[in-house]
């Protein structure tokens, strides 16, 4: 099967459930209607929340199943395709399993029928700016490019109009890659920490769910590590295909490092200097890293010139240590992408004087113990808001120096409270940042709806 057509072929006549309406699955519910399969979509929400979308896909013919029980009867269908929100091991879906019921998803059907070379991309921290970056060098470069993925734009409804000669760029979550059986031609592992372990629980099911970005590999192709992360450092030896290195701390016989004030490449062609780091327009010495990964993806596919022009213009992603606004001398940060303690901690790398940090959220099961350690170290006033608020602030009174630092903490109602806080306690020259440290969900609905109210109270004071 090469072609979306020839496989929804093979899908009729068989019961198809569908789990998750969402961004990804959407499009991939609309193309099975069309093509006059027979679909449930099943989703936890109430009908009053999603009452628009629902009205439209009953009118295309789906079978809705919504609220508390929407996996009651899913061991019934034939094909399930998983929202990446619902982990595999989920019993009603092992229960499907034991049955025959066959489970795959959208971003796993993409990879089948995909006609053009995958870069991927995942790690716990840098996915989409390094994402971002590649797809970018390759534009430059005069290629037909395909951005999408855990990035927030499914590929899948493309997959037709795409030739062999194209590229695919697709971030990849762990939720995602847990049950994936391909690996992107070109695969990036920009580092890994613990995350997200309200989901997979433990840190061997985390990194386990990782290792699928390369480990289907062919031995012609490509998948690059982190040196300076002692994990993917390791996973390196592991690689089917060809491993590369990049580091920022370590100067490689082979590899993606720096040198002199810019970054090298060295291969079996010999040693250049790629990117003067003067050149990258975005602040943060975990940017330096995301450029490290994303050169040694479009190694021998882009020229060095195409990178130097997509650096000395690109100013970064929404979200990403966004520049909101400067009021009466005080600079406004939006890092709501800060949903980990290391990006957190990245973000705080970034600036050279002690902050005003605003941070707290959904709890994802992950220590706060080296984040508060840092805070007392770069942080002068704390303000804590959301679920999690109670637990940084925990760590920060139990760091080392805490007590003999002068940090100042604040616990706000939420986030207008504490933008409000904020602004009553800055002066000019200071700088005041959202990192949250954690996911949005205990307040909004994503981190991208959080960091747009968090901009929206900024720009209204």
């Amino acid at each position: 099967m090469s072609t979306m057509s020839e496989y929804l072929e093979t899908l009729r006549g068989r019961s198809i459930a569908v789990i998750g309406m969402g961004v990804s699955n959407t499009p991939l519910i609309r193309t099975l209607l069309r093509a006059e399969l027979k679909v449930t979509v099943c989703d936890k929400s109430s009908r009053e929340r999603v009452a628009e979308q629902a009205a439209e896909l009953e009118s295309l013919g789906a079978k809705l199943r919504l609220g508390p029980d929407y996996l009651a009867k899913i061991h019934r269908a034939d094909v399930i395709f998983r929202t990446p929100g619902l982990s595999p091991n989920t019993p009603e879906l092992q229960k499907a399993l034991e049955g025959g019921s066959i489970l795959t998803s959208e971003m796993e059907l993409f990879f089948r029928l995909c006609p053009c070379r995958i870069i991927g991309v995942t790690g716990s921290d840098g996915k989409t700016t390094t994402t971002t970056l590649i797809s970018e060098f390759l534009k430059e470069a005069g290629l037909n490019v395909y951005l999408g993925g855990n990035i927030g734009r499914p590929l899948l409804p493309d997959v037709d109009d795409m030739s062999p000669e194209d590229v695919a760029v697709v971030e990849l979550s762990s939720f995602q890659l847990m049950t994936m059986d391909r690996s992107p031609n070109v695969a990036v592992f920009t580092n890994l920490s613990p995350n997200h372990l309200d989901y997979h629980h433990t840190m061997e099911e985390y990194t386990s769910a990782k290792l699928n970005i390369f480990c289907h590999q062919k031995p012609e192709d490509r998948a690059i590590f982190n040196y300076d992360n002692d994990i993917t450092r390791s996973l390196a030896k592991t690689a089917v295909g060809q491993a590369m290195l990049f580091s920022r701390k370590q100067r490689l016989e082979e590899g993606v490092y720096l040198r002199d004030g810019a970054i090298w490449l060295t291969n079996r062609m010999g040693s250049r200097e790629v990117l003067p780091l003067t050149d990258i327009q975005i602040p943060g010495v975990h940017n330096i890293e995301n450029y490290m990964a994303a050169i040694a993806a479009v190694d021998g596919i882009v020229p060095d010139k195409c990178v130097r022009a997509v650096a000395q213009r690109f100013t970064g992603v929404e979200h990403r240590i966004e520049l909101v606004r400067e009021l009466d001398g005080v600079r406004y940060y939006n890092d709501s992408i800060g949903t980990s303690p290391t990006r957190t901690m990245a973000c705080l790398d970034s600036f050279d004087h002690k902050l005003i940090l605003i941070a707290g959220g959904y709890d994802k099961g992950v220590p706060f113990t080296q984040l508060g350690a840092e805070i007392v170290r770069q942080v002068k006033v704390l303000i804590l808001t959301g679920d999690t608020a109670s637990a940084i602030k925990k760590a920060v009174e139990e760091a080392e120096g805490y007590t003999d630092s002068g940090l100042k903490l604040i616990e706000t109602e939420d986030l207008a409270a504490a933008v409000s806080a904020a602004r009553e306690i800055a002066r000019e020259g200071d700088v005041v940042v959202l990192s949250p440290a954690c996911a949005a969900f205990d307040r909004f609905k994503n981190f991208m709806e959080r960091g747009k109210v968090f901009k929206q109270l900024v720009n209204e004071l």
